[in-house]
């Protein structure tokens, strides 16, 4: 069984406009943005032998609003700038969808397909509905301050990403004696 780490894409992997309280997210290539500090951090917990794994609703997939092929040329973007060794998508409008976030579904599948075990997997991310899915999965949430936490569960709550890889590793290493990031 391996251990992973889960990232909510738009706001932690990749920037996002905030207009009116509520994030935007790209539509378009030329709108994505990839994180500076996820590209600092990740290979740390690549090379500490996690398995690097993007989840994200998109439903303007569904709408219509997000033409699949713009999708695509954002995640290879991703892909090029990050050790990620999966990106997990629900094109699906429908929060009871199982794959739908906060549904547990695109955790169960990396599961499957990974041989992931779950009870030591991690969940970061800046938003309620990656914390909710982490806690039926059995994953450890470990969630950005933003004003989209919301007040449901989540198990440890960071100011920023550096932080939040920072618990990460503190929490492994005990017993994988793995190198510490600065948290400043």
């Amino acid at each position: 069984m391996k251990d992973a780490i889960f990232f909510e894409r738009d706001g932690v992997l990749n920037l996002c406009e905030v207009q009116d309280g509520q994030q935007i997210v790209p539509l378009r290539p030329d709108q994505f943005r990839t994180n500076p500090l996820a590209v600092e951090c990740l290979p740390v917990l690549k090379e500490a032998g996690f398995l690097l794994i993007a989840t994200t609703n998109q439903p303007a997939v569904s709408q219509g609003i997000l033409a699949r092929r713009d999708l695509d040329l954002m995640h290879a973007r991703l892909r090029r700038q990050l050790p990620l060794d999966d990106i997990l998508v629900c094109p699906y409008d429908d929060r009871t969808h199982p794959c739908c976030k906060p549904q547990p579904g695109m955790f169960l599948e990396a599961a499957f397909k990974w041989s992931i075990d779950l009870d030591h997997a991690y969940v970061v991310s800046d938003k309620w509905p990656d914390a909710k899915a982490a806690q039926v999965a059995g994953c450890t949430s470990v969630l950005l301050e933003s004003p989209w936490i919301g007040q449901d569960h989540h198990d440890f709550v960071v100011p920023n990403l550096r932080a939040a890889i920072h618990k990460i590793l503190s929490l492994h290493a005990n017993w994988r004696g793995l190198p510490m990031l600065a948290t400043a």
